[in-house]
């Protein structure tokens, strides 16, 4: 049951191209954004679709394999966990980010 404590799934789409990082040792990180969607229909009868915009990094080989297999449009799947920081950007002001770190990715579609 520990594996369940912070466990995300996502299916979406790739909103851009997947910035890849190159850091010291060759680690890697890729950065992404997906987005989900969600179709409803309202009170009116109306079909409405809600967009969601993830925020995804992923580490090492998973960031080779994102670097390597997957491009803007793209529908994958993601997993991994929920994760939060905060940082001071140049005007001392504190931002908060939440991210997905992906563990795994699987390409879907095509």
């Amino acid at each position: 049951m520990n594996s369940l404590k912070n466990r995300v799934q996502l299916i979406g789409n790739l909103g851009n191209t997947p910035e890849i990082i190159s850091l010291e040792g060759g680690k890697k990180l890729a950065k992404i954004s997906l987005a989900t969607n969600e179709t409803y229909t309202n009170h009116k009868g109306e079909k409405v679709t809600d967009t969601q915009w993830h925020n995804v990094i992923a580490w090492g080989k998973t960031a080779e394999i994102i670097e390597n297999y997957v491009k803007k449009g793209d529908q994958i799947m993601v997993e991994g966990k929920l994760t939060y920081r905060s940082y001071e950007d140049k005007d001392g002001v504190k931002k908060y980010v939440t991210e997905v770190v992906c563990k795994e990715v699987l390409m879907l579609g095509k």
